[in-house]
């Protein structure tokens, strides 16, 4: 959930970020004119409880849940989630998606709900190119050559991993709270100590004793997570609820340990990734059409958006959402989310 900070960017400028909360949309750098796209309807965060078509299939090393909703014929967008959260993240979204013609696809990423490894002897492997490349092969399995990529937390550093080593594949970006793009050598370097504070959780996943933790007491740790991390997003249980179970997947507590413990070092990728790592470690620029997206009361630690304008060269607009919307931006503001697909997806026919 909490997403890497580089250390040539580890500084938030708490100034800037104010300023920025001040107005509902704040655009960092010139804003290039893209195609007039359609003004989504207005829908209550909430409204939506389930998919209404849910499909599995076998994806590389895993056998894939996933939701599917609008015209087969659409204009294909995937949607990726993060820790500790899933696809419900996109429940109200993805009707919206639907109404403007698109084919949305909401996967489970490896480690959550209906996903599963093919093989027993796979490694629980939660590292950041091994996510990515689970995405390309069920996009490959699917059909679908190119698509408008979007997502938060775990899936925004996805969706960018994706934009950036695989931009034929990616029609446009949408991701919460920027490039999240991390490497093992940058996170060597230390933080400040309130940024390394914030980092608590990664600390604890670190030894067997989180591990164990996590392990027994995955939902309310979950829980305590959603509310830090949106401090004003006033969600009941049933909504928890719907994504808790997801975390009841037998591969969840290997790959969240495993993601936070590569991060660190700690623990070892597989040497099929390596090349992509090493691509990953230069911190590639991403020049697909992008939209990057923040929430004023994000509780989450996220990076100033002038701190990583400079890692996006195609046409780009950054928008600041107010109104008290936290990390889980998707979820607790999905008209926006939904238009920033849309839009985003404009740029590339202006």
């Amino acid at each position: 959930m909490f997403e890497e900070i580089n250390p040539d960017r580890r500084h938030l400028l708490s100034g800037a970020a104010a300023a920025m909360a001040a107005v509902p949309f704040v655009t960092a750098g010139p804003r290039t004119s893209f195609a007039r796209t359609p003004e989504l309807p207005t829908i209550k965060a909430g409204t939506n409880t389930s998919f209404a078509v849910m499909k599995q299939i076998k994806a590389g090393v895993l056998n894939v849940g996933y939701a599917e909703v609008g015209p087969d014929s659409g204009p294909p967008v995937m949607l990726l989630h993060g820790w500790p959260y899933d696809i419900y993240t996109y429940v109200d979204v993805t009707p919206l998606l639907a109404s403007a013609g698109y084919r949305v696809i909401v996967p489970f990423l490896r480690g959550y709900g209906a996903t599963r490894f093919l093989s027993d002897q796979t490694p629980r492997n939660g590292q950041q190119a091994a996510i990515a490349l689970d995405v390309i092969e069920l996009m490959d399995a699917l059909k679908i050559q190119k698509a408008v990529v979007a997502g938060c937390d775990w899936g925004a550093r996805t969706a960018d991993i994706i934009a950036a080593l695989w931009p034929e594949r990616c029609k446009a970006l949408v991701s919460v709270s920027g490039y999240l793009v991390g490497s093992q050598e940058a996170n060597k370097k230390p933080l400040p100590p309130q940024a390394e504070f914030q980092w608590w959780y990664q600390y604890y996943f670190a030894t067997e004793r989180g591990r164990e933790g996590y392990a027994q007491y995955r939902r309310d740790f979950a829980k305590l997570i959603w509310r830090i991390a949106s401090p004003k997003w006033d969600f009941d249980d049933a909504t928890f609820d719907r994504s808790a179970a997801s975390f009841d997947n037998p591969d969840h507590v290997a790959i969240v340990i495993h993601n936070y413990r590569w991060r660190l070092g700690l623990a070892e990728g597989e040497t099929t990734y390596d090349d992509l790592e090493k691509r990953l470690a230069a911190f590639p620029v991403i020049s697909v059409p992008t939209i990057t997206l923040e929430g004023d009361a994000n509780g989450a630690p996220h990076l100033d958006p002038a701190l990583y304008r400079m890692r996006f060269s195609g046409d780009y607009e950054h928008r600041t959402l107010t109104g008290g919307i936290g990390h889980n931006l998707p979820q607790e503001a999905p008209r926006e989310f939904a238009q920033a697909v849309v839009d985003a997806d404009g740029f590339g026919r202006s």
